[in-house]
């Protein structure tokens, strides 16, 4: 039984053969309808249990498409149908919710909700997001990045804005997959010293430059991500547009890049804030194959946590 709950907790010998997985079973299905079954049913008879303590699309489609693919069934679950550790604990729920399903997935606020329901669960926890990391959506871009440019080992991504959860997950990718990485954004902003240094342990290059301009000269990939969260308040998203503004990913931005880099940006985006139109809708940017991916990446995850 293995839990996916970081890239940086995961095998980098694992991660690659999830990546090369996921890509074979996207090849596998192409051309066929979306609702039927893989000929490979790795998940027949399976039963996963989709938590959400955080509202999502992406991440609720995504998984329910993919067991249903695999031959699985799904039991989609809120927080508010939860209560998860007011009344009975999350030790206690995860023990229970073993008995009933076969792999969890999780999507919470704290990151303790998901430590605490991989250490008393019997079956596989997934991380599908915490407001400190966000490693399934990077594998996708990993993905993602290797289907269009080949292996991202010795690329040079740039991150633009705010050093988040989806950033957290990008800096233990470089260090698991071999890549360098820039963060440009303002001081406050800044990844956490603690993600900068496991990548550069593990022998990435990570660089913090403040002019956007210089950061992506010679990038491969550059990354960007909302600037606010849907639970800010309107004085607190006025305040982070006006710090990051000089960080949108616009045309003239993107031409400072290698002539082939990509665009990525996990949406949902805030079209004319972080990211302009015309960088999303353009020949470099690849977002939409990075959300399908989300599908066939997480896919490979539940495959690899269940040994199937």
């Amino acid at each position: 039984m293995n839990h996916f709950l970081d890239i940086h907790k995961t095998d980098p010998a694992d991660l690659r053969v999830m990546i090369d997985q996921a890509g074979e079973m996207k090849s596998a299905r192409a051309g066929r309808p979306k609702g039927s079954p893989d000929d490979d049913q790795p998940l027949a008879g399976r039963m996963v249990a989709l938590i959400f303590e955080k509202p999502s699309t992406r991440t609720r489609v995504s998984f329910d498409v993919g067991v249903r693919q695999m031959g699985g069934q799904t039991m989609v679950l809120s927080g508010a149908d939860m209560q998860l550790g007011h009344g009975e604990s999350i030790a206690d729920t995860a023990r229970v919710m073993s008995r009933y399903v076969d792999m969890i997935m999780i999507r919470a606020f704290d990151e303790s909700v998901l430590a605490e329901m991989a250490e008393y669960a019997d079956v596989p926890v997934i991380n599908g997001l915490t407001d400190r990391t966000h490693p399934c959506q990077i594998m996708a871009d990993v993905m993602t990045y290797e289907e269009h440019r080949g292996h991202i080992a010795g690329k040079h991504v740039v991150w633009t804005g705010d050093g988040n959860n989806v950033c957290a997950s990008f800096l233990h990718a470089a260090g698991q997959f071999g890549f360098d990485l820039t963060f440009t954004g303002p001081p406050q902003l800044d990844p956490q010293d603690e993600f900068v240094g496991l990548a550069r342990q593990k022998g990435s290059r990570i660089t913090i430059e403040r002019d956007a301009a210089k950061a992506v000269q010679d990038a491969d990939l550059v990354v960007a991500d909302t600037w606010v969260s849907m639970h800010d308040a309107q004085s607190a998203r006025e305040r982070r547009h006006n710090m990051l503004r000089p960080y949108q990913v616009n045309a003239a931005l993107m031409a400072k890049a290698k002539p082939d880099a990509l665009f990525m940006h996990c949406l949902p985006a805030h079209r004319g804030e972080e990211v302009t139109s015309e960088v999303m809708d353009g020949p470099q940017s690849v977002i939409f194959d990075e959300a399908e991916n989300r599908l066939h990446a997480q896919k490979a995850v539940m495959r690899w946590c269940l040994g199937v």
